[in-house]
């Protein structure tokens, strides 16, 4: 098991020290990230947890999976390494306008 875990529909309100806070009651974090949305830089209700230990990450995933946080009922569980994404569009070519 990895260290590195996904949290899932957390509140817009909550902060990455709100999460470092209450991640810590199952062990060491070593990092804790809210993803944004790049356009208006608002939270997308989902973030990233490094615990320190594989233990305390199944710690948190057991203690944290499906409870209250912030008037929301949290999703944990490991988290999937990054599928790389196909680049749509233009297909890498530049300009636009007419030739």
């Amino acid at each position: 098991m990895g260290t590195k875990l996904y949290v899932g529909n957390i509140s817009f309100q909550a902060s990455e020290d709100d999460l470092r806070e209450l991640f810590s009651k199952a062990g060491e974090v070593v990092s804790a990230k809210l993803i944004t949305d790049a356009a208006t830089g608002r939270p997308r209700g989902f973030g990233f947890v490094e615990m320190g230990s594989d233990s305390a990450a199944q710690k948190a995933i057991s203690m944290l999976n499906g409870s209250s946080f912030m008037d929301r009922n949290i999703v944990v569980n490991e988290a999937k390494p990054q599928e790389k994404r196909e680049r749509g569009g233009f297909e890498g070519r530049r300009g636009g306008g007419r030739r």
